[in-house]
């Protein structure tokens, strides 16, 4: 019987082994900010690289996704353990909705000072994130009050918000160098990620709960979404790089060969990032949550990066850029290189198991995009390199459906065994 009502309803805590969980209505508008959030950092990080600006573009660009992945963070997580969808909780979460559209907005201004290299203007992502925590911070607060077996892990979840919080506000204001904006922004980001692992670890000790009620399937679909959602900056990027070009002069092949380009390499990422069954080994493990959840921070940065890459190429091709073919080339390389290798760690983190053939196949993918790189500095066109770069995801692609698969069942297999004798 579905809910027909939306009255407030205790928040006591979700079963964590709720059967059929998967992602409700709410958070996928929830997500639809981020497209936003994702969108900008991509072409801002993209319009530096192409006027040469590298060390400002990729700071910029690490800042931001960084910023817009805790921000997601933040809220998946306690609304898995927490979600009531009554209408307080369906409000605040349009608060914090609201709060991620300001950090969006913010975005220019930061890779702008950025790139001036005075100080760091960051004062409206600020007031987004404000803005985000303040409703953050009420729904823990709520928790800790109507959830008694939760009250110390959503204090120390609260207290981590509200310090964190005030050291990005002093920071926002205080007159510093961009080095040290920087050495600070990274300390208060370890802070970040510190508070939530302390909280779970030490929060209620001598109850036998040491985590929140979250559900390992849910965050796994949860997080594959957003990979969605990134990946869907690699289309963006792919329009963008031949909007321009296609308008002013037409097809050439060139344009086409970069729309193929483009299109097979997101279709190739999103396969690759599906084929590691996260949810079934989160489910085993829950105490390997925080390194994967973390670690999926520069999965997706790296992804976005691939659609910042692709706006490169645009600019490429229109002639507005200071990049030559290699540069285009390896704007778009490197962030696959970065998806290939965490994508695995992240499996390596999961399953604490290591195959040869994985090896190999993170191997062959750094030899084709060398490949590409190589082919590039050799004088072959720019989008006809990135074709190369576009086969890197289907060589774990086709080493998985070959063989691949029967590792991952095999630790599927001895995981079930474990289980059972439990």
């Amino acid at each position: 019987m579905p809910t027909l009502h939306h009255r407030n309803r205790p928040m006591t805590g979700r079963d964590p082994h709720e059967p059929a969980r998967t992602a409700t209505p709410l958070e996928l508008l929830f997500d639809l900010t981020f497209v936003v959030a994702f969108g900008v950092a991509g072409e801002q990080g993209a319009h530096l690289l192409a006027e040469g600006h590298v060390a400002s573009g990729i700071i910029g660009f690490a800042f931001s996704m960084f910023a817009i992945c805790w921000a997601w963070i933040n809220f998946t997580w306690f609304a898995s353990a927490f979600d009531t969808d009554d209408w307080f909780y369906r409000v605040t979460t349009m608060v914090q909705m609201i709060g991620v559209v300001i950090l969006a907005l913010g975005l220019p201004d930061m890779f702008s000072s950025l790139d001036e290299g005075d100080r760091v203007h960051n004062e409206v992502m600020v007031a987004g994130y404000i803005v985000m925590r303040l409703a953050m911070l009420v729904q823990w607060l709520r928790a800790a009050r109507q959830a008694p077996q939760y009250r110390a892990i959503c204090l120390g979840y609260a207290r981590t918000l509200v310090i964190t919080q005030i050291g990005w506000v002093i920071l926002a204001v205080a007159p510093v160098t961009v080095p040290v904006f920087l050495v600070c922004g990274a300390l208060l980001g370890t802070a970040e990620m510190a508070g939530p692992w302390l909280a779970e670890r030490f929060g209620t000790p001598g109850t036998g709960r040491q985590s929140t009620p979250w559900h390992a399937h849910h965050m796994a679909e949860r997080y594959g979404l957003l990979a969605i959602i990134t990946l869907g900056e690699g289309v963006i990027g792919t329009v963008a790089s031949l909007s321009a070009t296609v308008g002013g002069s037409g097809w050439t092949l060139d344009a086409a060969l970069v729309a193929l380009a483009g299109t097979g390499l997101t279709f190739g990422l999103w396969w690759t990032y599906y084929l590691t069954p996260d949810a079934e080994l989160l489910h085993r493990h829950r105490e390997r949550s925080f390194a994967w959840g973390y670690g999926n921070i520069v999965v997706f940065a790296a992804l976005a990066g691939v659609g910042a890459g692709l706006h490169v190429a645009g600019y490429y091709l229109d002639g507005e850029s200071h990049l030559g073919a290699v540069g285009t080339v390896l704007a778009v390389a490197v962030p696959v290189l970065v998806f290939v290798v965490v994508d695995y760690v992240q499996f390596w983190v999961l399953s604490r198991s290591v195959s040869p053939l994985h090896l190999y196949l993170v191997l062959g993918t750094v030899a084709m995009l060398a490949v590409a790189v190589a082919a590039a500095a050799a004088g072959v066109a720019m989008s006809w390199a990135l074709l190369l770069v576009m086969l890197a995801p289907a060589i774990s692609v086709v080493g998985y459906e070959a063989r691949g698969h029967r590792h991952v069942a095999r630790l599927l297999g001895q995981a079930l065994e474990q289980e059972k004798g439990a």
